[in-house]
């Protein structure tokens, strides 16, 4: 036998992947997909069904039970993480980035009332355009969508600094730790501020969020750039995730992602197709896909109790699922 020969006591154990489904978001419409959830039903099975597929994480939005339409109603938001924390141990994720419309005082309302273990965070300002969407909508689209995708032509998702310096103390106080969402290089300079300012405290989980117009564009030379801006502000005290828009760009930065030591996420809040002219099926479909991607490239699958250690959370017993 080589003197080289990999021995089990020497290998060295594959770091876990932490896999988030984001499970219905508010930059899609109905009318795109059936299998877009709407309802509070609808979500906290889908939810559940993701973390069964292999998702230690969901990211939730709400939506009016009636159209669809995104919503920052916190009644909904209660009725949503009650219903998934009663059916499993998923780390649920609210989002504070709402929609287009929506007060920093509602973006911020389920970090106070539920103290969720994590929550996203919007690292920066920036054009946020979904309008190229319209281009393909049929007769069978709600006038309201179409008028909803197009206002997004003239939309900017506003995150000031005097934005983010007010909501930072909601998250402290909550005992919340944000999961900064980065669309661009600039927006890792923002976080680093608020480092330097003693509003956010390393480690951080940070999420580069690529492929919206108006953002970083979703290409693996893009996502390389920002990690390596990342590791260069804050050396080794973050943890990371990609969410690329689209497909194939959810799998292929996914990959990229995996190979460098991160994590990853799929979702129909980000993507509708399980392959190209493949419309997905459902949530758990993408998450399944994101399971097999994971276990090819030798990095296990964290149980939501692994993600929980890797991310520094408090522990689900910390959340209130009350409406409070």
């Amino acid at each position: 036998m080589s003197g080289n020969a990999v021995t089990p006591s020497s290998r060295k154990k594959a770091k876990p992947a932490i896999l988030t489904c984001a499970i219905t978001g508010s930059v899609t419409v109905p009318s795109q997909s059936p299998a877009i959830p709407i309802t509070p039903a609808q979500i906290i099975d889908s939810a559940v069904a993701a973390h069964e597929a292999g998702a230690a994480v969901v990211h939730i939005h709400v939506r009016d039970p009636e159209t669809g339409r995104p919503t920052p109603d916190p009644d909904l938001f209660s009725e949503v993480i009650r219903g998934i924390t009663e059916r499993c141990d998923v780390i649920i994720v609210p989002t504070t980035g709402g929609g287009p419309g929506q007060t920093m005082a509602e973006r911020g309302r389920v970090v106070v009332r539920h103290r969720p273990e994590m929550a996203t965070f919007n690292a920066g300002s920036l054009n946020f355009g979904v309008f190229g969407a319209v281009r393909h909508a049929t007769d069978s689209w709600q006038q309201w969508e179409i008028d909803y995708m197009e206002g997004t032509r003239d939309y900017v998702f506003r995150n000031s600094f005097a934005d983010m310096e007010g909501l930072l103390p909601f998250f402290v106080q909550a005992d919340t730790k944000p999961e900064f969402e980065a669309y661009d290089v600039g927006h890792l300079y923002n976080i680093e501020y608020l480092v330097r300012q003693g509003l956010a405290e390393p480690p951080l989980q940070i999420q580069f969020v690529l492929g919206v117009l108006g953002g970083n564009a979703a290409r693996v030379d893009e996502l390389m750039h920002m990690h390596r801006t990342a590791r260069s502000l804050f050396g080794d005290d973050f943890t990371w995730s990609v969410a690329a828009t689209g497909y194939p760009a959810e799998y292929h930065l996914g990959a990229v992602a995996l190979i460098l030591g991160g994590n990853m996420r799929v979702g129909l809040e980000d993507n509708l197709r399980i392959g190209f002219g493949r419309p997905a099926e459902s949530n758990a479909q993408l998450v399944e896909k994101a399971v097999m991607l994971a276990e090819m490239l030798d990095r296990p699958v964290a149980t939501s109790d692994e993600a929980r250690e890797l991310l520094g959370l408090k522990g689900r017993d910390k959340v209130v699922t009350t409406k409070g």
